[in-house]
């Protein structure tokens, strides 16, 4: 049990608080609230620790700890058995335990650098207000218990990223960027939603513990094999929109209007990564498990092949579409996005692969079921975090001093800007992949897993040379940027200096993280010992290989690293002593024509757009004449035989109704106007009229009553 549960709550609290008070009184608070905001998240972070160490020594290493914190019921259930009900609760295992620092940590860093970098800017309270609240939507979502509740802070992120990304709304271009991130991620978040429901009306619940007890019994009816396999495609729809995988990837690019502080906590944080988290979230469908005898096995029957063969397929695509892209981009923020894109296939590639080999061990009936997969796409995730958010808080900085996005108006910064290149470098590094640095230990891993689940699937096989070829693209394009940036000299006008100490800071520390990073996997005996699914996994990276012998791993890392070397060493040559002209690129047709393609992200974008104007438009235009010929004409043809058939009833009324009416009353009038002769006023007359009334009384009861009796009838 956690002490003081309670104060789990303050973790996504604090800054929720921090939105109210900058909110409602920015604009009178110095550098427009800044300093609440910067209080607030070191309060996250505080408490986010202090519950990561009771997890700790709970035996979070190497083993599984799982600690639920109530919070309020939204919609109360059956008051008997409680089957229906709805709460907000935060759940604190190994995996959020271990976020909550991150997400908290890293948030920190950029509000603090946000001082310096938004000090000139206007709307900082505003600025302020909706970071606190993006802050807040991503911890809410990484500590969330059940599908629903990770929805509901999932779509504050969304509502946040849109209102951040169009920071500068008066720019045409941040506007546009604003809306078409909004609407590129709803495409994958009604995808969730669906998926939601179908949660909901198969067992009845939203949360993680629950389903997974509940998988085994329900397996057959009402949980069949086709809804196994949609449930987690539907999941994987939302996070393939909200971490902009290929077909919603065009977002991502484009969110670079916003300010880059915006950029780094999109990419860095859990923005985008929120994708790779609630697909492995969804590992209880991707690989269903049951516990027996205090064993978690796999139940085979129940695994969903097409599902995980589609996250792998759609992660090991990605990577190599959007490293492609980064190759020929000039704008330095873009080119890190395509980055995100491709290094987030890698997660979702790692997912995939790892739940292959896991599914595909345990058919094969191995007593032991690798678990690596699921822990190198969250290490990579973690690593990735940090040096994502150093090269973004470099280019910051850059941008800060040259004030533009284009690096060809960039060269020589190092020269004016040296604490800037000097940490830009080691983040570009760690993206390389490029021992000791982080980035290394844990792409490594993911190739190593995707290689391994080749032996099951040959498909495998080719989705690692896709993530091979990646490496070598991402250590070229990443030292081409960073000599474009800082090598050579200056292309650009005025004069550059170096950023305030509060920004470079903050560099600095990302710096020792971008490196340290990697040894929470030494500390915890393998980042799989701390974070897994199933069973955990203890191996030190790259030593247990070494000590194990593993000439296979040891052959596919020295593989991975020469290729990332060759990389580094073309960009080198391109753009650091020229002896390869860029020109080279784009000499002939042919590559003139490849140049083209990946500075127009392969007409993607333009596809889409005509899809707009066109399909979309041009349905809007057909149901707008369907709606003026076809339905506005029956209602139209209902209106006139309604007018009609008033004119005929009015007539009818008038002439026959009112007619015959007229009549009786006329005829009234008429007969009581010859009745009224007959009153004379003389006793005679009305002494005639009683005796012959008397008489006809007489007559008709004679002629009723007693008449049949004469006749002989009853």
């Amino acid at each position: 049990m956690l002490e003081n549960a309670w104060l789990a709550w303050m973790i996504v609290g604090a800054p929720l608080i921090a939105f109210v008070v900058v909110g409602l009184a920015g604009r009178r608070l110095p550098e427009g609230g800044a300093h609440v905001v910067v209080g607030a998240l070191a309060a996250s972070l505080l408490i986010a620790v202090y519950f990561l160490a009771q997890v700790l020594q709970l035996g979070a290493i190497g083993a599984a700890t799982s600690n639920t914190v109530d919070g309020f019921v939204w919609i109360p259930g059956d008051p008997a058995t409680g089957e229906g009900q709805i709460a907000f609760r935060l759940l604190i295992d190994n995996l959020s335990a271990f976020l909550l620092v991150l997400v908290s940590f890293l948030s920190l860093l950029i509000a603090i650098y946000s001082i310096g970098y938004m000090h000139e800017e206007d709307g900082k309270p505003r600025y302020y207000a909706e970071i606190s609240l993006f802050v807040a939507g991503m911890l809410g979502t990484v500590s969330a218990d059940n599908f629903l509740q990770l929805l509901v802070f999932w779509e504050i992120m969304g509502l946040c990223s849109y209102l951040l990304i169009g920071f500068w709304y008066k720019k045409p271009e941040a506007a546009s960027a604003a809306k078409k991130a909004f609407l590129v991620t709803r495409v994958g978040d009604v995808l969730f939603l669906a998926g939601v429901l179908v949660i909901w009306n198969v067992f009845h619940t939203f949360r993680f513990e629950t389903i997974v007890e509940e998988i085994p019994t329900l397996w057959g009816y009402p949980l069949s094999p086709q809804l196994m396999t949609a449930i987690p495609l539907l999941l994987f729809g939302g996070a393939v929109g909200k971490s902009a995988q290929f077909p919603l990837h065009a977002w991502l690019p484009d969110a670079m209007e916003g300010p880059t502080t915006v950029s780094a906590l999109i990419h860095a944080a859990t923005m985008v990564k929120a994708g790779v988290y609630l697909t492995a979230r969804s590992f209880i469908f991707l690989v269903p498990t049951v516990e027996v005898a205090g064993v978690h096995q796999v139940l085979v029957p129940a695994v969903p092949w097409t599902a995980i063969l589609v996250v792998a397929g759609i992660g090991g695509f990605t990577a190599i579409f959007a490293a492609s892209m980064a190759l020929a981009n000039y704008d330095i923020k873009r080119v890190m996005a395509f980055s995100t894109i491709s290094q987030l296939a890698y997660m979702f590639l790692g997912l995939g692969a790892g739940a292959y080999l896991m599914a595909s061990e345990a058919a094969h009936g191995s007593p032991e079921i690798p678990t690596a997969g699921y822990s190198a796409a969250l290490f990579h995730l973690t690593n990735h975090a940090f040096f994502k958010a150093l090269l973004f808080l470099s280019a910051g900085s850059v941008i800060h001093a040259v004030h533009t996005n284009d690096m060809r108006q960039m060269g020589g910064l190092g020269k004016v800007m040296p604490w800037t290149s000097r940490t830009m470098l080691m983040g570009a590094l760690a993206l390389a992949g490029i021992i000791p640095f982080s980035g290394f230990f844990s792409k490594d891993d993911i190739l190593a897993v995707t290689f391994e689940s080749g032996a099951a699937n040959p498909l495998f096989y080719l989705l690692w040379a896709a993530g091979i070829a990646t490496a070598f693209m991402t250590a070229f394009y990443a030292f081409r940027m960073w000599l474009m940036t800082c090598h050579g000299e200056y292309r650009g006008h005025g004069h550059p200096h170096e950023s305030p100490r509060v920004m470079t800071s903050v560099l600095a520390v990302l710096s020792v993280f971008t490196i340290g990073s990697a040894a929470i996997a030494f500390l915890t005996n393998g980042f799989g010992n701390l974070v897994f699914y199933g069973e955990p996994h203890a191996a030190l990276p790259l030593v247990s290989a070494v000590l194990e012998g593993n000439v296979v791993d040891l052959g596919l890392a020295g593989l991975s690293l020469g290729l990332a070397g060759a990389g580094i060493a073309l960009a080198w040559a391109v753009y650091g002593t020229r002896r390869i002209p860029a020109t080279t690129f784009t000499r002939t047709p042919a590559r003139a024509f490849l140049h083209g393609m990946l500075t127009n992200r392969y007409w993607i974008d333009d596809a889409y757009d005509a899809f707009g104007s066109r399909a979309v438009a041009g349905f809007g235009r057909l149901v707008d004449w369907f709606d003026r010929n076809v339905v506005d004409g029956i209602v139209n043809a209902v209106g006139r035989g309604t007018v009609t058939a008033a004119a005929v009833s009015d007539a009818f009324d008038r002439k026959v109704i009112d007619g015959a009416v007229n009549s009786i009353s006329l005829e009234t009038v008429r007969s009581s106007l010859s009745l009224r002769t007959r009153q004379t006023g003389q006793v005679q007359s009305y002494a005639w009229v009683i005796v012959i009334g008397i008489a006809v009384i007489i007559l008709l009861a004679f002629f009723f009553g007693y008449l049949p009796r004469l006749l002989g009838r009853p």
